[in-house]
């Protein structure tokens, strides 16, 4: 297939954009480069350097004789994602160019409106695109687990059949999303949904976890290729921050109580959800939802799997509980469904120990670049 890959140079969509190369298909990457200028704004970094993103097209084809092609632009730019897609004329367009990070879309009102008008609007730009030029086009969406919220029921994917005084009818699943990026997210769902309804688009919305692991079999081939790790309090996840905590001899901080509970996938299964997705497209005027995690964990869990190896290597791994920075539950309910991906073939990788092992490593190669203060939160709300 010809797959356009939007957000190709970022944590999750570089080493999709190669896996999926590697799978035989002509794949080109748009990327306006915002993600490394965030790392400047903010004063952090990737804790496994980098390489730029021409470097990295350039030794994948070294390596493979695969070409990835490369538009370097802003889905907010009409024109230019038009004219990329009438050059392309793609099959199936992975969407990951949003601003992804809740604590970025929660530092005042104008990182809340730059989020919400970044997101909402270019996804917006992809649906009219995709309507106009290549109507046939499966756009693949990464959502977030996190439009759910925490209900005290089961989390089903997208849609619950409701009973209401004596009628029942199959809804969208209720949204209660906790920050200004999950809701652009959520707006997203409805925008795409409409879509689909109205114009016979093919859409999937795929509702990920938390995604941890540094390497898949790609990005490991050769250090150019290398993805990013976020470690800081804006764009870092609790794992990596833990994990980063134990390297440099830091406590590992959990938010209040540390009940809060999320999904969480491994990088390998990101990349595959997405061929699993592309290889099975929704109908024409199907707006389908996948749950894209596989396994569950409080934040304390995570904690306390991070010290438990950590230890092993011979470091001091305390934890410490911090006062949340957050309006969130702490203790409470949490299970979703997630099988429409499995039923497709997708054999999850596991959060072991060794897994956990193999990113402590790797962390401890380049602890002299941790930023130390920019590990604890600074945001709040």
């Amino acid at each position: 297939m010809r797959i356009i890959v939007a957000g190709g140079d970022g944590f999750c969509g570089w080493p999709t954009a190669l896996y999926l190369s590697k799978q035989g298909h002509e794949v080109s990457i748009i990327d306006s480069m915002i993600r490394r200028k965030w790392d400047q704004e903010l004063g952090a970094n990737s804790l496994a350097p980098i390489s730029t993103l021409e470097e990295r097209v350039n030794r994948w084809f070294e390596l493979t004789g695969s070409t990835i092609n490369i538009y370097q632009g802003d889905l907010m730019q009409y024109d230019f994602l038009r004219e990329v897609i009438r050059q392309e004329r793609p099959d199936a367009f992975v969407h990951f160019a949003e601003q992804r990070s809740a604590p970025y879309s929660m530092i005042d009102r104008e990182h809340a409106v730059f989020t919400q008008t970044n997101n909402v609007v270019g996804t917006l730009n992809v649906i009219y695109a995709v309507k106009e030029l290549v109507p046939d086009c499966h756009i693949i969406k990464l959502g977030t687990m996190g439009e759910y919220g925490q209900p005290n029921i089961d989390i089903e994917e997208g849609y619950i059949k409701i009973s209401h005084n004596g009628r029942e009818d199959v809804l969208p699943y209720p949204k209660q999303p906790g920050s200004m990026y999950h809701l652009s997210k959520v707006h997203d769902s409805h925008n795409l949904m409409f879509a689909a309804k109205i114009w016979g688009l093919r859409v999937t919305d795929l509702n990920q976890g938390v995604v941890y692991g540094l390497d898949t079999e790609e990005t490991k081939l050769d250090p150019v290729l290398a993805n990013r790790l976020d470690y800081d309090g804006v764009f870092g996840t609790a794992l990596n921050r833990f994990l980063i905590q134990a390297a440099v001899g830091h406590d590992l901080t959990v938010y209040g109580s540390g009940g809060q509970t999320r999904s969480f996938l491994n990088i390998k299964d990101t990349v595959r959800c997405i061929e699993i997705a592309a290889n099975h497209p929704a109908d024409k005027g199907e707006f389908r939802v996948f749950n894209q995690f596989t396994e569950e964990f409080s934040v304390l869990d995570l904690a306390q799997k991070v010290k438990k190896v950590a230890e092993k290597e011979g470091l001091q791994a305390k934890i410490a509980h911090l006062d949340n920075p957050r309006k969130e539950k702490e203790e409470h309910y949490y299970h979703a469904v997630n099988t429409k991906l499995v039923d497709l073939g997708l054999q999850p990788h596991l959060l072991t120990d060794e897994v956990l092992h193999n990113i402590l490593i790797t962390v401890m190669k380049h602890q002299d670049r941790v930023i130390k203060e920019k590990i604890l939160p600074e945001v709040k709300w």
